[in-house]
C-alpha cells in the first residue's frame, strides 16, 4: 500500500540523514553539543524505521551514529588518547556488527507461549537491537556530561556480555541441540495436541485466528496454534489457553509437530500453508475466515485441502460457478459458527422512526478486481441515512488505515458522524468504539445492514434483518448474477444515484422480507439455533477420530486418487 511505503521510505530518509548529519557536525564542526544531539535524535529514526521496517537493515546507520558519539565523546573529554575510550569504540564497533547477525539468529528460534518453559535467548536476541540502540543513547548523554571514560566502557560491557551469552547458547543449541529436541518440544510431547491451527498472514490479521478459537476451545481436544510470524505471538497467546508457537522455518515446524498430531485447520490462502500441508500424515482442513460472493472466497487453492468445511450449500456452488473443479466430496457443510451469538428477528421491523444502521465498508483489496470500496462514495450514504433520523455503527475494515486515500475518506465520515451527534445526541459509533464490538453485538444493536461485498453481509444474514449491498463496480442488472447474496438485499448504485429509493426499502417497506430466509438456508445452512455451532463441532471431531475419512489419497503428479464419495460428507446436515 502506497501509505506504507510513504512511511517506510520518510523513516529511512530520515534515519540516514539524522545519522549523516550528526557525524558530520561533530567532525567537522566545533558544535560537539548540537553533534551529540542530532546522534540521539538519529537513534530515535533508527527505532521508528525499525518500527515500519522491521527487518531493516540499520548497520550503516548505527555505525555512524556511534562514531559520532565517541568523536564527540573525545572532544569532550580532551585529553589525549584514553585506553578506556578506545576499549569502549573497539567493544561498541563488534556490537554493531554483531547485533544484527545474532537477531537474525535468535528469529529463527522455535519460540512459545502458554506452555511451561521459558526460551530467553530468542527474546533477548530479538531485543538486543534495540538495547544497542540505548546503549548508544546512554553513551551520548555520557559524553555530554563529560563522565569519564570508564563509565561508557561498563555500560558497554554489560551489553556486551548480554549478547556474548546469546551468541553462545545460539551456537549451543545449533551444534549440540538437547537430546529428545528443544524445551518446546519436549512440552509439547507431554500436551499431546490433536490439531492445530496453522496461521499465516500480514500484520493486522489476527481477527482471523481469534474469531476460531473459542470453537477449537469447545472441541474439547488439545491443540496448538502454529504461527509463521512473530508480531502474532502476544495477540494470538493473549485470546487463548492453548499453546501457541511461532515457526519461523521448516526446520522449526519438524519440531512442533509432535506424532500426537492428526488435523491441521487453516483460516486463509497464505503461501506458508504449503510449508504446513507437505506433511502428509496429517488430515488438512480449510476453515475460511468468512463467508461471501468475493472473489478470493472460491480460490482454487482451495483444492488442495483434504477437506473443506463451508458455512452453506452456496459456496459449493460459489466454486463451480468460477469454474473451480473441487470433489464434492471433500466439502463440509457445517455453517457459520460465529453467527450463533446473533439474535434473529423473525419479523420484519418497518417504519421504525428511529433506525440504527450498521455500515460496514470493506477495504480496497491487493489487487482492482477484488476492490468493492465504497467509502469514495460513502458521504452521500451517511448524509441519507442522518436524513432518516439514523443512527449510525460505522466499523470499517481493519485494512482501511493501509490505503492513504481510505484513511481520509474514513475521517471525513467520522467528523460528519461526530458533528451529528453533537448536534442532535444521536448515539453514533464510529472509530475505535466500533471496533471494540464485535460484529454479533453491531448486528444485535442494529435493524438494517449496509455493506459492500463481503463476509460481514452472510454474517448479518443470520439475523433475518434487511440488508443493502454497494455495487461499486457500476455491474447493474449483472450484479447480483456475480454476487448472488445481493439477490435478498438492496443494490446501491456506485454513484449512490438511487441512495433514496434504497433507503426507502431497506427501513421503511422492506419488500424482500420472505426471500432473505431461503437464501439464509442456502448460506448458512439449515441448523437449529439453539445449537447451531455443533454443527462445526462434530464434524471437527469427526476429523479427528480414527478412521473416519482418511484424506484424499494424493498421486505423484499431485491429482486426487479417485475414492468412493463419503455419504457423511455429502449431507448438507453434516
Amino acid at each position: 500500500m502506497r501509505g506504507d511505503l510513504v512511511r517506510k521510505l520518510a523513516a529511512r530518509a530520515l534515519a540516514t540523514g539524522l545519522a549523516v548529519l550528526a557525524f558530520l557536525v561533530v567532525a567537522l564542526t566545533g558544535a560537539t553539543g548540537w553533534g551529540l544531539g542530532l546522534a540521539v535524535a538519529a537513534l530515535a529514526a533508527v527505532a521508528w524505521e525499525r518500527r515500519v521496517r522491521p527487518g531493516a537493515d540499520s548497520v550503516a546507520e548505527t555505525a555512524l551514529v556511534a562514531a559520532a558519539v565517541l568523536v564527540g565523546y573525545a572532544r569532550r573529554l580532551d585529553a589525549g588518547f584514553d585506553p578506556a575510550l578506545a576499549a569502549t569504540a573497539l567493544v561498541l564497533l563488534v556490537l554493531v556488527l554483531l547485533v544484527g547477525p545474532l537477531r537474525d539468529a535468535g528469529g529463527l528460534e522455535l519460540r512459545a507461549a502458554n506452555l511451561p518453559v521459558r526460551s530467553w535467548t530468542p527474546l533477548v536476541a530479538a531485543r538486543l537491537g534495540d538495547a544497542l540502540l540505548v546503549l548508544l543513547a546512554v553513551v551520548a548523554a555520557a559524553a555530554a556530561a563529560a563522565l569519564p571514560a570508564w563509565v561508557a566502557l561498563v555500560a558497554v560491557a554489560l551489553v556486551a556480555a548480554g549478547a556474548g551469552a546469546v551468541g553462545l547458547n545460539l551456537a549451543r543449541r545449533r551444534f549440540r541441540p538437547g537430546a529428545g529436541g528443544s524445551p518446546v518440544t519436549r512440552a509439547l510431547r507431554r500436551h499431546q495436541p490433536e490439531f492445530l491451527l496453522h496461521f499465516s498472514a500480514p500484520p493486522g490479521s489476527e481477527y482471523q485466528v481469534t474469531m476460531w478459537l473459542p470453537y477449537l476451545e469447545r472441541i474439547g481436544r488439545p491443540f496448538l496454534v502454529m504461527l509463521r510470524e512473530p508480531e502474532f505471538l502476544p495477540a494470538v497467546a493473549a485470546a487463548t489457553t492453548a499453546p501457541v508457537v511461532y515457526c519461523p522455518t521448516l526446520k522449526a515446524m519438524d519440531e512442533a509437530l509432535v506424532p500426537s498430531l492428526r488435523v491441521a485447520f487453516y483460516v486463509n490462502h497464505g503461501a506458508k500453508n504449503s510449508h504446513c500441508i507437505r506433511f502428509t500424515q496429517l488430515t488438512h482442513v480449510q476453515l475460511h475466515h468468512g463467508d461471501s460472493d468475493k472473489a478470493p472466497s472460491a480460490n482454487p487453492v482451495s483444492a488442495i485441502f483434504d477437506r473443506i468445511f463451508v458455512a452453506g450449500q452456496a459456496a459449493v456452488e460459489r466454486y463451480a460457478r468460477a469454474g473451480v473443479d473441487i470433489p464434492a466430496e471433500k466439502f463440509v457443510v457445517v455453517g457459520r459458527p460465529q453467527v450463533e451469538s446473533i439474535e434473529v428477528r423473525p419479523e420484519p421491523a418497518r417504519g421504525l422512526p428511529h433506525p440504527t444502521v450498521l455500515y460496514t465498508p470493506t477495504w480496497t483489496g491487493h489487487h482492482a478486481d477484488a476492490n468493492y470500496c465504497s467509502l469514495p462514495v460513502a458521504e452521500a450514504l451517511l448524509r441519507g441515512l442522518l436524513a432518516r433520523g439514523a443512527t449510525v455503527i460505522l466499523r470499517a475494515h481493519p485494512y482501511t488505515s493501509q490505503n492513504p486515500a481510505s484513511a481520509r475518506q474514513l475521517g471525513r465520515l467520522t467528523e460528519l458522524l461526530a458533528a451529528d451527534r453533537a448536534r442532535t445526541g444521536r448515539q453514533h459509533v464510529f472509530g475505535a468504539a466500533a471496533r471494540e464490538l464485535t460484529l454479533a453485538e453491531c448486528a444485535n444493536r442494529s435493524d438494517a445492514l449496509v455493506s459492500d461485498v463481503s463476509g460481514v453481509i452472510s454474517d448479518y444474514l443470520y439475523s433475518g434483518k434487511p440488508y443493502a449491498v454497494t455495487d461499486m463496480g457500476g455491474e447493474g442488472d449483472r450484479f447480483a448474477e456475480r454476487f448472488p447474496l445481493a439477490g435478498s438485499g438492496y443494490v446501491l448504485r456506485h454513484d449512490m444515484s438511487n441512495v433514496d429509493e434504497v433507503l426507502t426499502a431497506l427501513l421503511d417497506t422492506d419488500p424482500l422480507a420472505s426471500a432473505r430466509w431461503a437464501t439464509r438456508t442456502r448460506y448458512l445452512g439449515d441448523f437449529p439455533a439453539d445449537s447451531y455451532a455443533e454443527a462445526f463441532l462434530d464434524a471437527a471431531r469427526r476429523q479427528l477420530d480414527a478412521g473416519w475419512n482418511p484424506p484424499v489419497p494424493r498421486a505423484a503428479g499431485g491429482a486426487d486418487l479417485p475414492v468412493e464419495p463419503d455419504e457423511a460428507t455429502l449431507s448438507p446436515s453434516t
